[in-house]
C-alpha cells in the first residue's frame, strides 16, 4: 500500500473505530453532560481524555507512515510496528482508547462509562490473544517472538525497549 492511500485508509479508521467507541457511544450515556460544572474532576478527566487521544494519534500516525498499512485488519502495515509508544507497551492504541473512557468515566463522574470501559477492554484482550497475537507471529516470526519477550502487553514499561541492532558481518580479512 502507498503512503498516501495508507494515510487516508488510517484517518478514515480512526474516526470510524475510535470515533465510536469513545465518542458516539459515551455521549449515548452522558450527553456530554457534566454533573456539576467546571470541577476538578472534570479537568483532570479531560486531562486524561487528552493525553489517551494524544497517544491514539501517534500511534495512527506510525501505522500509516512507518508501516506503510492501516490498523484495520483488512489493510494491515507491512513491517512490525515497534517504535515510539510501541517501544513501551504492545498495544498502546488499544490503552489510549482505554484512557480516553477512563477519563470520560472521571469528568462525567459516570459508572455506565467505567463499565462500558471494562467490557472493551475484554473484548480487546480476547481479540488480541485469540485474532492479533497469532496473526503477528505468523506474519513477523522471529521479530515478534523478540518483541513479546521484552514488551508488555499492557501496562507500559517505563524505559523504552531498545531492539538489537542487526549485526552487519565482519569483512573479510585482508
Amino acid at each position: 500500500m502507498d503512503r498516501r492511500r495508507a494515510i487516508v485508509g488510517t484517518v478514515i479508521f480512526f474516526f470510524v473505530a475510535p470515533g465510536v467507541i469513545v465518542g458516539f457511544i459515551p455521549w449515548g450515556f452522558t450527553r456530554w453532560q457534566l454533573p456539576d460544572g467546571v470541577t476538578p474532576f472534570v479537568i483532570v478527566g479531560a486531562a486524561i481524555v487528552l493525553a489517551g487521544l494524544a497517544a491514539s494519534i501517534a500511534c495512527f500516525a506510525r501505522f500509516a507512515l512507518e508501516g506503510h498499512g492501516t490498523p484495520a485488519p483488512i489493510a494491515p502495515t507491512h513491517t512490525l510496528i515497534t517504535t515510539g509508544l510501541y517501544r513501551h507497551v504492545r498495544n498502546p492504541m488499544y490503552v489510549a482508547v482505554l484512557t480516553m473512557l477512563i477519563g470520560q468515566t472521571v469528568m462525567f463522574l459516570s459508572l455506565p462509562v467505567l463499565a462500558y470501559a471494562v467490557a472493551i477492554w475484554l473484548i480487546t484482550h480476547m481479540f488480541v490473544l485469540g485474532y492479533e497475537e497469532p496473526t503477528l507471529r505468523i506474519a513477523f516470526p522471529d521479530d515478534y517472538a523478540e518483541y513479546v519477550a521484552n514488551v508488555p502487553r499492557w501496562i507500559p514499561r517505563l524505559t523504552p525497549w531498545k531492539p538489537p541492532v542487526a549485526q552487519s558481518p565482519a569483512p573479510p580479512p585482508g
